[in-house]
């Protein structure tokens, strides 16, 4: 019986109980009297017993249905107290996917002032470079690398993704300082076999810059490669947008004003129908205004 419990003839027969009318559930359930009266004797041919006393222009309840009446508004009542409850809960956090990088740059640093608007939505982070399938994964928004071209999602850019070289002013200053695109040739490149440095040379006017001759070293993700530049053991091209903290401080040091992008930056996504959950609107409207000149 539990496999086949009729939930939606119980729902209508509570109603028709409460009521003492088919037509009266009908108007509230927005269900035709014919269609109360069908449900009701599905019910009633389901449990082998007569729920309602068909009178004239009215119904009363049987025997059998007093007794029913109680514990199905009862079981209805507890089953709407544990849906509200978890959509409350559901409600009340929201679950951010993003790339590493994007998560430890900016999220990190200002994912604050948004539950200082919101203090009543909670907020799980986590990160992966994988593009996550909403209808697989348990994710409320998410920050994605792309063209924000994605089927069945609203995308709204958030980031340029712009590529430049970037190091240490101290590893600079070891070859007597970076002039010309060239000297950054005499200094450890990171992560050499990344097209961004191919495309950032041929920009630069050196179509065969010898990569190669590197270690074809893979790191990740452009926090670690900044890392490695900061520690003065190398050059990396980076995000200029992610690290203006270190560049601020001096750990960082942009030689030349020219940027690449090969035509992919950060977008929010999310599920085109759920553009209008609240959760969901309130993070959209914070990051879009906390990042306007970036968007």
């Amino acid at each position: 019986m539990s496999r086949s419990l009729p939930l939606n003839a119980l729902r209508v027969f509570e109603a028709a109980a409460r009521h003492g009318s088919f037509t009266r559930a009908g108007d509230e359930l927005g269900m035709t009297q014919t269609a109360v009266s069908y449900q009701i004797k599905l019910l009633e041919e389901m449990l082998g017993v007569t729920l309602f006393l068909r009178q004239p222009r009215q119904v009363v309840l049987s025997e059998a249905g007093e007794r029913l009446r109680p514990k199905v508004a009862e079981g209805l009542a507890k089953l709407a107290e544990a849906v509200g409850d978890l959509r409350g809960a559901s409600e009340q956090k929201l679950h951010i996917h993003s790339t590493p990088t994007f998560a430890l740059q900016w999220l990190s640093r200002s994912i604050g002032d948004f539950q200082l608007k919101h203090p009543s939505i909670a907020v799980r982070l986590s990160t992966s470079q994988d593009v996550i399938d909403f209808a697989k994964e348990e994710a409320d928004v998410a920050i994605r690398w792309g063209k924000g071209d994605w089927p069945g999602l609203d995308c709204h850019r958030v980031m340029r993704m712009n590529f430049t070289p970037m190091l240490s002013p101290a590893l600079a200053e070891a070859i007597g300082g970076v002039k010309t695109p060239s000297d950054l040739l005499k200094l450890p490149i990171v992560s050499a076999r990344d097209d961004w440095w191919r495309s950032w040379f041929s920009a630069a006017g050196i179509d065969d810059p010898g990569l190669e001759r590197f270690p074809p070293n893979e790191l990740g993700t452009q926090t670690i490669d900044a890392q490695v530049a900061i520690a003065g053991q190398g050059v990396a091209i980076l995000n200029p947008g992610h690290f203006r903290s270190e560049i601020a401080a001096g750990q960082l040091f942009q030689p030349f004003e020219l940027t690449c992008n090969d035509g992919r930056d950060y977008w929010l996504a999310y599920p085109s129908n759920r553009r209008n959950v609240a959760k969901i609107r309130a993070f959209r409207d914070w990051i879009l205004a906390t990042m306007p000149a970036e968007a």
